[in-house]
């Protein structure tokens, strides 16, 4: 008999449907909306999240995206650099949607449903804070640019 352990498997599969688009005010918003199952579900449900756009500020001052995306488009040739930030931005929105959802997973019924712009707002804070490595290492992975930092 083997003493290995199987890997936990998810309680949740959560995948980006689409986003990030703009939410009119007020206060606007940016929505992602994912596709999310869990295995106790016959089918799976799309979650819209929400973020204002004073959450994203504040997650970008946290994080110093601004200068951070500078420095990391420097080393791509001046003609692709505006391609790339706007990805860069895109990826960031949906990161920082994707933690906010982490934290709504649990309440979650068997429904489509929004996770308005304003709930959650000190866990999200919480959530940029101890995972910006991660964030920012999805960003530069998703971009092809993980050498570089």
């Amino acid at each position: 008999m083997s003493s290995l352990r199987s890997p936990e498997v998810p309680q949740y599969r959560v995948t980006l449907f689409y986003g990030p688009e703009a939410q009119p005010g007020p206060p606007p918003a940016k929505r992602c909306v994912f596709n999310v199952k869990k295995r106790s579900w016959k089918g799976g449900v799309q979650v819209a999240v929400d973020v204002e756009e004073s959450q994203l500020r504040r997650a970008g001052d946290m994080l110093q995206f601004e200068s951070w995306l500078k420095t990391i488009l420097s080393g791509v040739p001046q003609a692709e650099q505006p391609d790339y930030e706007a990805r860069a931005r895109d990826l960031f929105i949906q990161g920082i949607c994707a933690l906010k959802l982490d934290h709504a997973l649990d309440a979650l019924c068997q429904g489509n449903t929004t996770v308005a712009g304003d709930r959650l707002t000190r866990e999200l804070d919480r959530a940029i804070s101890e995972q910006s490595a991660r964030l920012k290492a999805t960003i530069l992975s998703e971009l092809d640019l993980a050498t570089r930092s």
